[in-house]
């Protein structure tokens, strides 16, 4: 069971090796989901400006990358072509810190407050994944308890609540 602690060096996160092994399989997947950055040969990219900024189709990056005005579609627009492609680089930049930061088995991460701060960014990131994948409502803890063993989605529905609770510890050792 991961513990999480702050000590002189700094924050220490400690995990089991079953722990480090879904950590990274999460953290590569939202890397996945989130693409690869252009090129550097887009000029428009090289300022951080998306050529054609539209919401997202799949669910989960809608939920990534929600729009800054509801009610206006042109705005919304215009606001994502300037600030996604920031917003992608920033997650794929905490995911990244955390994957570097993962020892081998059963070992602890010391982090800084910088990385400390990635990883809350990029825990985040992978829990509305998944809660937007299994639906997750206010009342899933309810659903979870009465949720069949052998159901499919209950490996997940322990990662998302080990997420939660992995997030948790860090934001009280933080503040």
């Amino acid at each position: 069971m991961s513990q999480v602690k702050k000590t002189r060096d700094g924050i220490r996160v400690r995990l089991e090796a079953e722990e480090i092994a879904l950590m990274r399989a999460l953290m590569e997947q939202l890397l996945a989901l989130l693409g690869d950055a252009p090129g550097g040969d887009d000029e428009l990219a090289s300022m951080g400006i998306t050529e054609n900024a539209a919401k997202p189709e799949d669910p989960v990056l809608a939920r990534l990358f929600p729009d800054a005005y509801r009610d206006d579609g042109e705005a919304a627009g215009e606001f994502r072509r300037y600030t996604e492609m920031g917003l992608r680089d920033g997650k794929r930049e905490a995911a990244e810190v955390v994957l570097a930061s993962l020892g081998g088995a059963g070992s602890a991460v010391v982090l800084d407050e910088k990385q400390a701060q990635a990883w809350l960014r990029a825990l985040n990131d992978v829990r509305l994944a998944l809660g937007t994948r299994l639906d997750i409502t206010e009342e899933w803890y309810e659903e979870a308890e009465k949720m069949d063993r052998d159901d499919p989605r209950t490996p997940m529905f322990a990662a998302y609540d080990w997420l939660t609770m992995l997030q948790d510890s860090l934001v009280n050792v933080l503040w």
